[in-house]
């Protein structure tokens, strides 16, 4: 089976002839027919001498060589997460947990990851509920904000990361207990 091979960029047969290796005029001024960028890749013509028509779409193939991505990858996926939520959780792991009732604080820090807690100061523990004249004042969100930065040097966690809750702002008694977490020597990222 002979199998003959034609491209539309390839030299003339003339040229092919003759015994001179560089181009002549005739075969540098071949311009393409669009002006598309896949204009500029050679058509392939493959015949084979049992004249049977091939089954393979020639244009289909050489586009879908070039294209970035196929068609089920350009569909939006409605439940993947953005960059910055996948990796949030390793580049700021332990994250600050405030929570003030009309009775007491609570501060906790966790990691995000493993979801364990690495510390925890309230005020309604036993050791602080008699000996604090009030457990929501000012002077209670120094206390507890000076346990958390304590407890926290203790297990080797010497930076962690706050998120307020939407339309939260850091001020009042939130702000007197970050800054002094930040006081005793935690770095908040």
């Amino acid at each position: 089976m002979a199998c003959i091979i034609s491209s539309s960029a390839a030299l003339s047969t003339r040229s092919l002839l003759s015994t001179d290796s560089i181009p002549t005029r005739s075969t540098r001024s071949i311009k393409p027919n669009s002006i598309s960028w896949t204009s500029s890749f050679p058509t392939i013509n493959i015949s084979f001498n049992d004249n049977k028509p091939s089954s393979i779409n020639k244009n289909s193939f050489i586009q879908a060589a070039w294209t970035r991505r196929s068609r089920g990858e350009l569909e939006k996926k409605p439940n993947k997460k953005s960059w910055k939520q996948r990796t949030e959780m390793y580049m700021k792991p332990f994250l600050l947990n405030v929570f003030f009732s009309r009775k007491f604080i609570q501060a906790k820090v966790m990691h995000r990851g493993t979801s364990k807690v690495i510390s925890v100061a309230t005020t309604n523990a036993k050791d602080l509920r008699h000996d604090l004249p009030s457990l929501t004042d000012h002077n209670a969100c120094r206390i507890v904000g000076k346990l958390i930065a304590e407890r926290s040097k203790e297990a080797d966690v010497y930076a962690m990361s706050y998120e307020p809750r939407k339309d939260e702002r850091i001020e009042g008694k939130l702000g007197i207990v970050i800054d002094t977490i930040k006081e005793n020597g935690i770095i908040f990222v």
